[in-house]
């Protein structure tokens, strides 16, 4: 077996996800992607692994978004054991390489109609098809007791009554109604889906309405430059983590189109249209949240389109709907855009 770096990282990409649990127990696999804290095993989502092969790049690349490191596998074995020397970078591999490692379990079809792999963007698009209209569902109902009413132009949303949840590999699968978001690309093509697994019990302080489980989010498909979107971008645009946060500064700024990327990491890699001009960042009050900010502000300054931050005054901008109430959350909204936008976009909720 060749020493070089090239052949190494090769070989070691066609059993990425093997070495991402060995190197990277700290995280855990999302789709195409094994998403962890850094490339030395701390837990977290600012870094994403590409598992396979795809026309963005081979497997094995990774990219941390909140602090724009990027490499490969060799990089991850480096990293995460502390070493030093190359030689003894290439040792470890080696010896990686030399000892079994079971397959990826394989998908298991859910219903007589030829499998989708579970997590790829065809399972998404089934899984968005067979879901059904928020209006007066559970979904409608979770959204307005956390005070978002504006629910016009929501069709990337929809309800499933029993969506498949299933607590880790080793545990049996439930089923709990969700709020399904679709994830689409530039073009409106879908890519991905996200569910917000919901409680039938209705909504409670502690859970705000989400079903008591482990992780009542969870993303699945081809994520990674996408986003849940409302209204379609054109010169402007709001972009954010969360869509109760997106839906929120919805409610004061009706028309502005917005999207929601679901996490810090993927906020802070967004592809952002080619009619964009000035892109209003919102921010998560917390150091991912500052980290995707970062991120997302040189890359929109490089491809010349304006960047303005917009706060929130408490943790994010769902927490201040819900807690100081909307027309605090439209005073402070109003001073942080382009006066230019506050008569284009707020004129619905002046």
């Amino acid at each position: 077996m060749s020493n070089s770096a090239h052949d190494l990282a090769q070989r070691l990409g066609r059993q990425a996800e093997a070495v991402c649990r060995h190197y990277l127990s700290a995280g855990r696999r999302e789709g195409g992607y094994w998403l962890v804290g850094d490339v030395r095993n701390v837990a977290g989502r600012s870094m994403f692994v590409r598992l396979k092969d795809t026309a963005k790049g081979p497997a094995g690349k990774w990219t941390d978004a909140a602090t724009g490191e990027h490499g490969d596998l060799l990089d991850v074995i480096r990293e995460s054991c502390g070493l030093v020397d190359f030689k003894d970078v290439v040792d470890e591999a080696r010896l990686f390489l030399s000892l079994p490692h079971p397959e990826p379990e394989p998908d298991r079809p859910r219903s007589r109609e030829p499998s989708a792999p579970t997590g790829s963007p065809e399972a998404s698009r089934r899984l968005f098809a067979m879901s059904q209209s928020i209006s007066q569902t559970l979904v409608e109902t979770y959204l307005r007791n956390r005070g978002i009413t504006a629910l016009h132009g929501t069709g990337s949303l929809r309800f499933h009554p029993r969506c498949y949840y299933r607590p880790d590999e080793d545990s049996p699968t439930e089923t709990w109604p969700a709020m399904i978001a679709s994830v689409t690309d530039l073009g409106g093509h879908l890519t991905g889906a996200h569910r917000t697994w919901l409680d039938p019990d209705g909504f409670t302080e502690a859970t705000l309405g989400k079903a008591p489980i482990d992780t009542p989010r969870r993303a699945m498909g081809d994520l990674l430059g996408h986003a849940v979107r409302f209204g379609v971008a054109g010169g402007v645009m709001a972009a954010g983590e969360g869509i109760e946060t997106m839906l929120s500064l919805r409610c004061v700024l009706p028309t502005m189109p917005m999207v929601a990327a679901l996490s810090a990491a993927h906020l802070s890699a967004i592809l952002f249209p080619d009619t964009l001009r000035r892109l209003y960042i919102a921010r998560d009050d917390d150091p991912a949240g500052d980290g995707a900010m970062a991120t997302l502000i040189n890359r929109a300054q490089e491809a010349g389109v304006e960047a303005i931050v917009v706060s929130p005054r408490l943790g994010d901008f769902n927490e201040d709907l819900r807690l100081l109430g909307i027309d605090a959350l439209r005073a402070a909204s109003r001073v942080q855009i382009a006066a230019q936008d506050v008569a284009r976009f707020m004129e619905l909720a002046a």
